[in-house]
């Protein structure tokens, strides 16, 4: 069982992406009782520190039909804090219905995240960045031909951030101390993964749309494009090889917390925050013996980091190693051990999942 991936800054909006099902899997990491089960999840990684992710779900009960035809409908509850005082709590909904030709994702939070956040008026320090706030999202789509879904999707978010410095005269992001953002947007989605936690073969495709609007509500005006596509090969029985492309486009007066990130490790989610981003990276995963696995990985990345002192465009290279050990081997759910650097930074990232 997975609650999304602990070390990303996304939102599990796909359905394969967030709770797995793993009633019927034997693991002594899971605590089960009749249809609830609960699961805790260590986590670690540059962005919001370590600590723990405690997830739980109650699955609701399927015919036989609707075992065969779709996933199983649940609603899943998720807690998460860290060592340097971040914390997030939140209460999830995903169902499917007609043999999964509708699905529906809602996700209602709140989070307090502490961040260590670069100086733009100083190129060796940093100041602290917090941002506590409210989030409720939900999104529905529709099977529309094989693997394909189109959605529409909506968010809120009702946020306040505190910054160690005053950044309104130095960076073109907003950052008031109050904000709220209310957008709505559409997805589509192409999934024909075998194992969603693990994929052996297939792909992942996703475009996604958000436009916030005063009019709805939000205070700044701004729009936000995204795309990304994963693709996995079996090479050998034991060898898969991975590799994913990602964008980020946004326009208008972004908020800092909402602005494009790169998709890479060995470095901070909020080293490089800018109005676009683009990342592609791959990695050699070799089961090497029973349950125990490595693999390299190499990508590259770059970001108009409109939030650094220069400006303008940066590069950003990402290689390293890492350890696998399969806790859950009926889901093919890994506990991975990385080693990552980038030009000059290093990462260490202990979570459960592959990174993508």
């Amino acid at each position: 069982m997975v609650f999304g991936n602990a070390n990303s800054t996304e939102m599990p909006l796909n359905p394969r992406q967030s709770v797995i099902d793993v009633r019927d899997a034997e693991s002594e990491f899971i605590v089960q009782k009749s249809d609830f089960i609960v699961v805790p999840i260590p986590m670690s990684d540059p962005t919001l520190g370590t600590g723990l992710v405690l997830g739980g779900a109650y699955f609701y009960s399927q015919t036989e039909k609707q075992k065969k035809s779709q996933p199983a409908s649940f609603t899943g509850v998720a807690g998460i804090y860290t060592n340097n005082d971040s914390y997030a709590f939140g209460i999830g909904q995903q169902n499917y219905w007609d043999e999964d030709k509708w699905r529906f994702n809602g996700l209602l939070a709140h989070a307090d995240f502490k961040f260590a956040l670069l100086d733009p008026t100083n190129n060796s320090g940093t100041i602290d960045w917090s941002i506590e706030g409210d989030i409720v999202q939900a999104e529905i789509s529709r099977k529309i031909l094989g693997d394909w879904y189109l959605g529409v999707q909506a968010r809120y978010v009702d946020a306040t951030q505190i910054f160690d410095i005053n950044l309104e005269e130095i960076i073109d992001f907003d950052v008031k101390s109050d904000l709220t953002s209310v957008g709505a947007g559409a997805t589509l989605v192409l999934d024909t993964r075998d194992v969603p936690t693990n994929a052996y073969t297939g792909i992942y495709f996703k475009v996604n749309t958000l436009f916030n609007r005063e009019i709805s509500g939000s205070d700044d005006r701004y729009q936000t494009y995204e795309a990304s596509l994963k693709s996995y090969h079996q090479l050998t029985e034991p060898i898969v090889l991975a590799w994913e492309v990602r964008g980020c486009k946004k326009s208008g007066t972004v908020p800092l917390w909402d602005s494009c990130l790169v998709g890479l490790r060995g470095f901070a989610a909020t080293d490089y925050l800018g109005t676009s981003s683009m990342s592609g990276q791959v990695e050699a995963r070799w089961r090497v013996w029973k349950k125990l696995g490595v693999v390299g990985f190499v990508g590259y990345g770059a970001s108009n980091s409109t939030y650094s002192e220069a400006g303008g465009d940066v590069s950003i290279p990402s290689y390293g190693v890492g350890f696998r050990f399969m806790v859950l081997e009926s889901r093919r759910i890994n506990m991975r051990l990385d080693f990552a650097r980038s030009d000059d930074s290093d990462a260490v990232y202990l979570s459960v999942a592959e990174a993508f």
